[in-house]
């Protein structure tokens, strides 16, 4: 993979980097594993006396207080690495030096989608054209007259929304994805399997059965074995439009192929500074660079989403769901690109080499690189590698 080029490591960690209370992982190629890391001005801690994996440290009663007392505890956090040779590392695909991983791990993945209105209208073109990016423009363009833009303010599940379910049903232009997005229950699946993710400077991964698809740009709420959310982070929920489209029953198909989920760059625990609250605001920012010059640019505003973050929680987390060791969840995105990349009229699709950069002010920038699924590293290191990984390193500090 050839480098993803940024200015500085500024470039990559939130604004007020100095207030942010940072976790991840990072593969350390000394010990051959993941180490799980809080990362300090420009020093990366390895916590590994703390806790063995991101999950268990979340487990803790008080995962942020526990991070910040045992940064001033050498006997707890040890400085092993610099954050700028890390971050440069994970960029340049370095894989000889010490590189961020994706910040979870013993994770579920689960993902919500249609959680905003414009989103949700660009699902119902999909399921219009059949995958057909061809057809998108004129499709675009009925549903859009058929609307009226009505849909914007409803809330889900509300008397209103049920009366614009009957008046889009007389006219024939109900679907599936109108359900999830104005109905009273979110959709909510799973998106990746355990460690699958990949992280910052990671390539991610378009299948060659796919024409049409685009990044998705949102943010990721870290929640523990309890439901409660404790921090956050960037994600690319990559979509597949074509395979979707098709059929809502290929979504395994179009969510989950090899480095189709991204996080990153780390987790910011929530403190006395950085709650829930200030994630309300935050806007989410996409740029996708081609080879051939090509230029994108996107936002997610998370203040037009749909429904709270809690209902999403609740729906994915409850005495009809559990997750012993946490789960992160995608929130969803208001991007859905329509900008015509080459053919007029079919819209934006990814080429191979496409640079995608996610960020926002509190959580920093989560850079990746498009190639083709089929020819990416193959995902080998699972629960069974990561489980011995970590009884050896257990004998080897009783040796």
């Amino acid at each position: 993979m050839n480098p993803v080029n940024l200015e500085t490591i500024g470039s990559v960690l939130p604004e007020d980097a100095d207030q942010a209370l940072l976790i991840g992982r990072v593969w350390d190629p000394e010990t051959g594993g993941p180490r799980v890391v809080a990362v300090s001005g420009d020093s990366v801690f390895d916590l590994y006396r703390l806790a063995g994996t991101v999950a268990d440290l979340l487990e803790l009663p008080e995962p942020a207080a526990t991070v910040r007392s045992a940064l001033a505890n050498p006997a707890l956090a040890e400085r092993r690495w610099a954050t700028s040779d890390v971050v440069n590392a994970s960029l340049a695909g370095d894989g000889a030096h010490a590189r961020l991983l994706a910040p979870v791990d013993l994770q579920v993945i689960k993902a919500c989608g249609v959680t905003f209105v414009d989103s949700m209208v660009e699902r119902v073109i999909e399921e219009r054209c059949a995958g057909d990016a061809a057809r998108a423009a004129e499709v675009r363009d009925l549903v859009g007259r058929a609307l009226g833009g009505s849909l914007a303010d409803l809330r889900p599940g509300s008397a209103e929304a049920a009366e614009a379910k009957r008046v889009l049903m007389a006219e024939g232009l109900w679907s599936q994805y109108l359900e999830v997005g104005i109905g009273p229950d979110p959709e909510v699946f799973t998106k990746a399997p355990v460690l699958s993710s990949v992280g910052l400077g990671a390539d991610i991964g378009i299948p060659a059965f796919s024409s049409w698809n685009n990044p998705e740009p949102e943010l990721v709420l870290i929640a523990t074995s309890r439901g409660q959310v404790v921090g956050a982070t960037l994600g690319n929920d990559v979509n597949l439009r074509d395979v979707e489209g098709r059929s809502a029953l290929l979504l395994g198909k179009a969510k989950d192929n090899n480095a189709s989920s991204a996080l990153g760059p780390l987790i910011r625990l929530f403190d006395g500074s950085f709650t829930l609250e200030a994630l309300r605001e935050e806007e989410i920012l996409l740029r996708v660079e081609g080879q051939d010059g090509y230029v994108l640019e996107g936002r997610n505003s998370v203040a037009r989403i749909s429904r709270p973050f809690e209902e999403l929680v609740a729906a994915t987390h409850g005495r009809h769901h559990q997750y012993p060791d946490g789960f992160a969840l995608y929130t969803g995105t208001l991007f859905a690109p329509t900008q015509d990349r080459d053919v007029p009229g079919q819209g934006f699709t990814h080429k191979h080499g496409d640079v995608v950069t996610i960020r926002s002010r509190h959580l920093g920038a989560l850079v990746n690189r498009v190639g083709p699924c089929e020819e990416l590293h193959a995902w080998s290191f699972g629960l069974r590698e990561l489980f011995n990984y970590l009884a050896k390193q257990r004998q080897e500090a009783r040796a």
